[in-house]
């Protein structure tokens, strides 16, 4: 028995376990989300969610799995079958590898990277790549311009995400998600969102485009362009990229907390819960979470031009300004 728990902590072994407990995990949280938008559009709304499947609807998640598992999975006949295909994975996996770098307690992290804001960085870049394949691969006018408003969009919002990650990296000195957390301490007041609180708004704002959430939706565009890059997909390939919709969104929640919000430190010193500081985490996220569904049902979506002007006139230079803010506190502090 030593020997096989031995054999465990060995690498790669521990790292491809732990990325298919991860994987697991994000697939089941991709539908637990599911049906808590749908809850909170229904609360909203003041209208009833999901209640029929189970008690208050709670087995809603596994009735669609169950539907969309035993649904045809139907491509158009001009398509490019692998490239469209492909399209879905190329989506969900960054998704799922951004939690490999995430602390959700003390000693809690499955990679502790020196470059996890780098990687984080690298890979949900890829995202955008998912986005083209699935608009080139359906040979279809709605899909491919779902393809390239959402390639605008998201490499436009990558750049004052990137910049108000910048902050962050000048007060912890470092690039490891492990060392930001503890650098903002256990107190409220010593988290980065109050010193870098335009750098926060604007990484908050750029999450919800890079996610493609409302007022960001334009590359479904469900009232102009049918869905978007998504329009060909049916069954368990369209399920995946709403998987990754969600699980994306819950990544960007989680970063946003690690970044900026003390990751599983506790608000104040005396509700450290040791170990289990894994509930702050959990509740934080949750909250960010929220806030992306109640913007979703509160606000209309924003025109091309509008969407563009935010990034490049307002949030680009609001970060660099910031930064340069920042560097003179340094000099002077």
């Amino acid at each position: 028995m030593q020997t096989f728990l031995n054999l465990l902590e060995v690498e790669p072994i521990r790292l491809l376990i732990s990325f298919g407990a991860v994987l697991f995990l994000v697939l089941n949280l991709a539908a637990v989300l599911t049906m808590a938008e749908r809850k909170v559009s229904g609360y909203i709304h003041l209208r009833y969610g999901p209640n029929r499947v189970g008690p208050r609807g709670l087995l809603q998640p596994a009735a669609d799995v169950f539907k969309l598992f035993t649904k045809e999975n139907v491509s158009p006949g001009r398509s490019d079958l692998w490239v469209f295909l492909g399209a879905p994975i190329a989506m969900f996996i960054p998704a799922a590898l951004v939690w490999l770098v995430v602390p959700f307690a003390p000693d809690a992290v499955v990679a502790d990277l020196n470059v996890a804001i780098l990687f984080f960085v690298a890979i949900t870049s890829i995202g955008a790549l998912g986005v083209v394949m699935a608009g080139y691969g359906s040979r279809s006018a709605f899909s491919l311009l779902g393809a390239l408003r959402g390639a605008a969009q998201m490499i436009s919002y990558e750049v004052p995400l990137i910049l108000s990650l910048l902050g962050v990296v000048m007060l912890t000195g470092s690039l490891s998600l492990v060392d930001v957390v503890q650098a903002q301490g256990d107190t409220i007041w010593t988290w980065y969102f109050l010193p870098q609180l335009p750098m926060f708004i604007t990484f908050y704002i750029a999450g919800l485009a890079e996610v493609k959430r409302v007022p960001f939706d334009l590359p479904e565009g469900e009232s102009e362009i049918v869905g978007g890059f998504m329009v060909e997909y049916s069954g368990m390939t369209w399920a995946l990229i709403q998987a990754a919709e969600f699980a994306s969104m819950a990544v960007i929640s989680a970063v946003t907390v690690t970044l900026f919000v003390g990751g599983w430190q506790p608000p104040l010193p005396f509700l450290d819960l040791g170990p289990f500081n894994w509930v702050w985490f959990g509740i934080k996220t949750a909250l960010i979470m929220f806030t992306f569904q109640w913007i979703r049902w509160s606000v209309p979506r924003l025109r091309m031009d509008q969407l563009m002007d935010l990034g490049w006139k307002v949030l680009v230079p609001v970060t660099l300004i910031w930064l340069f803010v920042t560097a003179g506190a340094m000099l002077v502090f």
